[in-house]
């Protein structure tokens, strides 16, 4: 039995002909003298029709893509050639059906006596090894995209975390507050575009957050931004997002709040601030629901509800041509208009009520309600910061409060009293009290002890009023 091995093993005939890989022998002149049986299986062609012959045009005529593959520049025939060794791992073969297979080969010459005779080419077909490559790639690929949806959901989730206590807007009896109500609860449920109106600080971002959990979306994503709070270029990145290298400091790709956004909602607040480029991406996402990265080419396909807000008059910056018409018609699906707290007097001892439950737990204290005298004085301001104002005047006498009934400390002057306001249009008294506040901080706009801290805004949001209404130190 060891003989017959032993003489198995010195017949290297039958050992390539027992390997599972591919062997071609080819001598000087290129003409196959050897084809093993894993190369018939694998190519389909028989050693019977490829023996004598320069067999590169029949396995090895054409490279991947169908182009031409001169046996001139043959890596197996040019080791015959220079009787350099080669080891080939981007090419394919052909079978004789006609279709191909990626092959990894090896050419290698073969001498004798020290003078080059021919060469042996042996290969294997790797099919199989680059489909499960590209399933390796394409798994890889799928869980980076997903990790960076994750990363960048966790990151803005966290900002939205971290922002300052907003309070509570939809609490209220009065009859337009109720048929306000009735509006969102309608449209909660549907996909339709909302655009909510109002003045700044009576409870827009509140609405569109209600018709996010009302909606068969709640339990993906709202995303919010704030058109006010960025440049026009960087209002485009923030929105579609870059991709690393779009423009100076895109140090890596990001993802925008559209993408962020997909299959959940995506609020836009003042969007009477959108420049008309992005005015002009913004009709095409809405029309399309697709869109590229700034720097890119591929488009991005994305599942959303656009709910947007504004304190402008829309339609008359469409007739300044401040505003695109079609894009307005766009967002004028389904409109809600926010009562402004001095058309709501009357629900004011409700969100009192509601704003203090709050602030105890915001300020660790105990103050269990607010005196009539109080709130005869709250029913007589005409609220020109709204409900955010309200917050701010509240938070602030719980601070100083040391008994459990709160008394509004503060003097409402006679130049803020409704029956010497009722005649003057929004902007005047909205510019006033901005001024006032100005005044009371000296101006500073920034900052802990800043307007814009005391009138619960973005620096950049009361920077852009200011310029509207325009404000500036004399």
């Amino acid at each position: 039995m060891a003989a017959n091995i032993k003489e198995f093993l010195a017949d290297s005939q039958l050992l390539l002909n027992a390997v599972g890989e591919g062997v071609y022998g080819f001598d000087i002149d290129g003409n196959a003298v050897f084809v093993n049986p894993a190369s018939e299986q694998m190519t389909g062609w028989l050693s019977a029709e490829l023996l004598g012959k320069n067999i590169h045009k029949y396995h090895h005529h054409s490279h991947a893509n169908g182009e031409p593959y001169p046996s001139e520049e043959c890596n197996i025939y040019n080791t015959m050639r220079d009787g350099v060794e080669r080891k080939i791992t981007h090419e394919v073969f052909w079978r004789k059906d006609g279709t191909s297979f990626p092959v990894e080969y090896t050419s290698t010459p073969v001498y004798k006596e020290g003078e080059l005779i021919g060469a042996v080419a042996v290969f294997r077909d790797v099919s199989q090894q680059r489909l499960a490559d590209e399933k390796l790639k394409y798994a890889l690929k799928t869980v980076q995209e997903l990790t960076e949806k994750l990363q960048a959901e966790n990151t803005y989730l966290q900002d939205e975390i971290n922002e300052s206590w907003s309070g509570s807007g939809l609490e209220g009896n009065s009859k337009t507050f109720r048929d306000m109500l009735k509006q969102i609860n309608l449209v909660a449920k549907t996909d339709s575009t909302v655009l909510i109106l109002g003045e700044n600080g009576t409870g827009k971002e509140v609405v569109a957050r209600n018709l996010h959990q009302l909606s068969q979306r709640h339990n993906s994503p709202l995303v919010k931004v704030n058109c006010a709070a960025f440049s026009a270029n960087l209002l485009e990145s923030e929105l579609f997002g870059h991709e690393k290298g779009a423009f100076t400091g895109a140090i890596e790709r990001h993802k925008g709040r559209f993408e962020l956004a997909d299959k959940g909602t995506l609020f836009l607040d003042e969007i009477g601030e959108l420049s008309p480029e992005a005015q002009s991406k913004l009709l095409r996402v809405l029309q399309e629901r697709e869109f590229e990265r700034v720097g890119g080419t591929k488009t991005i396909k994305v599942d959303l509800r656009i709910i947007v807000a504004t304190n402008q008059d829309l339609f008359a910056m469409v007739e300044q041509g401040k505003f695109r018409m079609d894009l307005y018609y766009r967002l004028n699906v389904f409109p809600i208009v926010m009562p402004a707290l001095r058309q709501r007097i009357e629900d004011i001892p409700l969100l009192c009520n509601s704003i203090l439950k709050q602030l105890n737990i915001k300020l660790n204290k105990n103050i269990t309600g607010i005196n009539k005298r109080s709130l005869t004085k709250l029913a007589n301001y005409h609220w020109p910061g709204n409900i955010r104002e309200l917050q701010n005047i509240l938070e602030r006498e719980v601070i100083l409060s040391t008994t459990s009934m709160l008394n509004i400390s503060q003097n409402f002057s006679k130049s803020h009293s409704v029956t010497n306001s009722a005649n003057k249009p929004l902007a005047e008294i909205e510019k006033a009290y901005i001024i006032e506040v100005l005044n009371d901080c000296s101006w500073r706009i920034g900052g802990d002890n800043g307007a814009a801290k005391i009138l619960a805004l973005p620096d950049s949001t009361l920077r852009s009023r200011m310029k509207k209404l325009k404000i500036s130190r004399l």
